[in-house]
């Protein structure tokens, strides 16, 4: 039995990381197919400084309080559900309503702890592994023996994306801002490491290609990086876009696109459908959970903060001096 009310953090009014605030609500009710999770765990993550600000409502029907993975234990089960069972550890991917003790999700997208793993480090894996594997791979294309740029490297995203696809089999480039954080990625196996702040990616990529380029390029940055990915691609490069740091309105030339043959996309994956987010997580689960079973790729977690504290969470993330993942304690 799960209490009639559970401890959560609200979303005040949209604003700085202050408006993040502790509140008592009804623990959620599983629906038909639907699954309660007694979190333990809850990673964060840029989309939730968004919510915050009030730029990324969440999707219809969808919980208004934050957060897009959790991990913890099976408390509820709603009608129709066999897997997971009652008391099952599990870390999952949800539309919204991580910050909190009580979470509702549907089942499909629960997947077991990989071996060795606490509810911290499993917390870490939903949101950006199910970002990288549709990106990378799924709308990338993302091949053994072929070569990916990931901008951004040393965040959550980033880190799983240097180790995911060095795994695959790729030759993997990373741009990150600083030498600390340059060096971050080459630990976690980029080929080369760029940092930003001394060097020009377009031109390093140049030279370690003998002029080719990379046949994708991971950006969430956008603005001016738009045309200069666009220059480091390789003939029928991808272009996946999944955030905008720095804008998304931006002028395109298109003769590059049309020689070389380019393909450029990109996606957000809370808006997707339960269907086709369960397609990805039974693809992770065949692909991407023996390699985290082997320890060949595992979350780097930078700093975990007591739920309560969830505002100076996002103040951390919003500082941008972290390497790998924050996650809050239930």
């Amino acid at each position: 039995m799960t209490p009639e009310t559970m401890a959560c953090i609200e979303i005040a009014r949209p604003g700085a990381p202050e408006v993040l605030t502790l509140a008592t609500r009804p623990t959620p009710i599983p629906g038909a197919g639907e699954v309660v999770i007694k979190v333990v765990a809850a990673g964060i993550n840029r989309p939730d400084v968004l919510q915050r600000q009030g730029v990324y409502p969440p999707p219809p029907g969808a919980s208004d309080l934050p957060g897009l993975e959790v991990a913890g234990t099976i408390a509820a089960l709603g009608s129709g559900v066999v897997e997971p069972a009652l008391g099952s550890a599990v870390c999952a991917l949800v539309p919204g309503g991580g910050y909190a003790e009580y979470c509702v999700v549907d089942a499909r997208l629960c997947l077991p702890l990989p071996q060795g793993f606490d509810f911290i480090r499993a917390a870490a894996l939903p949101e950006t592994l199910f970002t990288v594997w549709h990106n990378v791979f799924e709308r990338g294309r993302l091949a053994a023996g072929e070569s990916l740029l990931v901008h951004g490297g040393a965040g959550g995203i980033g880190t799983t994306a240097i180790q995911l696809a060095k795994a695959m089999g790729a030759t993997v480039f990373a741009t990150a801002g600083g030498a600390e954080k340059a060096s971050a990625c080459a630990s976690l196996g980029a080929d080369r490491a760029i940092d930003y702040q001394s060097e020009d990616f377009v031109e390093v990529i140049k030279a370690a290609t003998g002029g080719r380029g990379v046949d994708v390029i991971l950006d969430m940055v956008g603005g001016e990086y738009v045309a200069r990915n666009i220059k480091a691609l390789a003939p029928d490069g991808r272009l996946v876009s999944i955030a905008f740091l720095r804008g998304s309105t931006v002028e395109v030339n298109l003769m590059p696109v049309m020689l070389k043959r380019l393909t450029l996309t990109g996606s957000t994956l809370r808006p997707q459908s339960n269907d086709r987010k369960a397609a990805m997580a039974e693809a992770l689960h065949r692909t991407v959970w023996p390699l985290l079973d082997q320890g060949r790729i595992a979350p780097l977690i930078n700093a975990t903060f007591p739920l309560a504290d969830a505002a100076e969470a996002h103040r951390l993330m919003e500082a941008n001096t972290h390497i790998g993942k924050i996650v809050l304690t239930v």
